[in-house]
């Protein structure tokens, strides 16, 4: 058995994840109900929808520190702590940051600056795309590494569909170019500042983003070969 580093991700006890008011609650799989057809053998599974809940103090390890200097450094830019941090959270021994996105650059760039912090890698960005978390139904995940202190934590910021606008940061972290741009093609997620926000994984003229939990399962044209797959609810019906 290993013990973990001074500087390794892990809280000093592993806490169960608290949980927010449940979103929706989804009863069979994928949402699936009574004579749709459905063979998997989970047609009776029960799932609560919730986001974590704000994590209480003490965080354990090195997470106080983290906050705690993020704390005292935002105002040297003019941001508040609680103005730029809507909650921290923790989640299956790791931190994550909620930052409202209008503060996002100035978070990004404390984290990286500071030499307590020193967060000098950002890993990409991921969405995630939640219909049920109205007025916040887009995500951006952001997972930063710092090597010098051997520490991950990760920052997540929300959006809605109706104005999905967040910052860029590849100027700050070049690397990210292309990882905006995948999150834009799939999820729609806008990322202002960025110099070529085209999509790069489908055809430019792709309606619609395929990450999207409202996006058609099935029943699209194949983009080259003229075939269309049936939609999900047709592919396999009870003989």
């Amino acid at each position: 058995m290993t013990t973990p580093t001074e500087g390794a991700n892990v809280p000093a006890v592993e806490e169960p994840i608290r949980l927010e008011p449940p979103l929706q609650v989804n009863r069979g799989a994928f949402g699936s109900a009574g004579g749709s057809g459905n063979t998997s053998g989970y047609g009776t599974l029960v799932t609560t929808v919730a986001a974590p809940a704000p994590a209480e103090r003490p965080y354990g390890g090195w997470y106080d520190e983290a906050v705690d200097v993020l704390e005292s450094v935002l105002p040297d830019v003019g941001v508040a702590f609680d103005a730029a941090i809507s909650k921290v959270v923790l989640e299956r021994g790791e931190l994550f940051l909620y930052v409202n996105r209008e503060h996002l650059r100035e978070v990004a760039t404390a984290l990286r600056n500071d030499p307590d912090l020193r967060f000098e890698m950002l890993m990409g960005v991921s969405g995630l795309h939640w219909p049920q978390d109205s007025g916040q139904e887009l995500h951006a995940i952001y997972p930063f590494l710092s090597l010098t202190h051997n520490r991950r934590l990760t920052v997540v910021v929300r959006c809605p569909d109706a104005d999905p606008h967040i910052p860029s940061l590849i100027d700050l972290y070049p690397g990210n170019n292309w990882h905006e741009r995948e999150t834009f093609d799939f999820f729609g997620i806008i990322f202002d500042g960025h110099d070529d926000l085209a999509r790069i994984a489908m055809p430019d003229d792709w309606l619609g983003h395929p990450q999207r939990k409202d996006y058609p399962l099935g029943g699209i044209d194949v983009e080259y070969k003229g075939a269309v797959i049936p939609p999900a609810d047709e592919r396999r019906r009870p003989r």
